[in-house]
């Protein structure tokens, strides 16, 4: 035993607190630490998942908008064609029976030739042949080309071929009936004479 001002110290039970027997207590500290840092580490990982989760739910979603917004587009532009179709050959049947009312002016106007004290009635019948022409022209109506074309069985109907040298072969020497079309839709063909080879 040791005597230090009045005091006896034994070796036996010394409360220094940097001698071995203080250090279970800095290890529980150590241990109460890393449960923490466990228990953080822990709701990192929940709060993750959970928003892996929502961003997934929300990935779903906005791919479900986008479909049905393509959807809906594509159905517009659909309407919206049919109404211009309708628009465009709603007419179609009236300009074919207006076709017939053009081969009857034809018809006519080569018959008046023939008349020469009629000229009023030749200048009236003319007048009226120019406005319906006008009209059907600003409904759409197009006379397709064919005399001194080269035949194209997409605009023209061959109802007679004639042997010739005067023409190239395949090239429209008469028309025979006059055909029609609106825009790129043909009404009717023109009836018309190809040449071929003698």
């Amino acid at each position: 035993m040791l005597r230090v001002r009045g005091k006896t110290m034994s070796h036996k039970h010394n409360n220094n607190p940097f001698k071995k027997d203080a250090e279970p207590e800095v290890c529980n500290i150590e241990q109460h630490e890393n449960k923490g840092n466990e228990e953080s580490t822990s709701k990192e990982v929940e709060k993750n998942a959970e928003s892996n989760k929502l961003q997934e739910e929300y990935d779903k979603l906005n791919q479900q908008y986008i479909r049905l917004a393509a959807d809906f587009d594509n159905y517009r532009k659909r309407q919206e064609q049919e109404r211009e179709n309708l628009l465009k050959y709603g007419a179609e049947n009236a300009l074919k029976k207006m076709t017939e009312i053009l081969d009857n002016f034809e018809r006519g106007e080569k018959a008046l030739e023939q008349v020469e004290d009629c000229q009023k009635v030749k200048d009236s019948f003319n007048l009226l042949h120019k406005q319906v022409i006008e009209t059907l022209q600003k409904l759409g109506l197009e006379e397709i080309e064919a005399e001194g074309k080269e035949f194209d069985p997409n605009f023209h109907e061959a109802v007679m071929q004639t042997p010739t040298g005067e023409h190239p072969e395949n090239t429209i020497i008469n028309v025979m009936q006059k055909g029609y079309k609106m825009g790129d839709k043909v009404l009717r063909p023109s009836l018309v004479n190809v040449a071929t080879a003698e």
